[in-house]
């Protein structure tokens, strides 16, 4: 329980941030997976897909939901299975 009410004030704001950065990160995970699945399948959309998932961890990173350096990992990731596709 909080001492005072500014702890009580920090509680509040950290549940509402808590919100929305689950908001970004359900949104960036989906996007990822769907990312994923479409280059597994060779879907004609796979482009398209791996751009959206880059954009949404670009954002998430930016707003620091995702740590920037992780988000660069993922999309190099992705994008090394994207290349190995479409080489192939």
């Amino acid at each position: 329980m909080p001492m005072n009410k500014s702890m009580a004030k920090r509680m509040r704001q950290a549940q509402r941030r808590a919100e929305r950065n689950k908001a970004v990160r359900t949104r960036t995970r989906s996007t990822l997976r769907i990312a994923r699945e479409s280059i597994a399948e060779g879907a004609d959309s796979m482009v398209a897909d791996v751009g959206a998932a880059q954009k949404a961890l670009d954002k998430a990173a930016k707003r620091r939901i995702v740590h920037p350096n992780a988000a660069a990992r993922r999309k190099s990731r992705l994008m090394k299975r994207l290349a190995a596709k479409t080489s192939s």
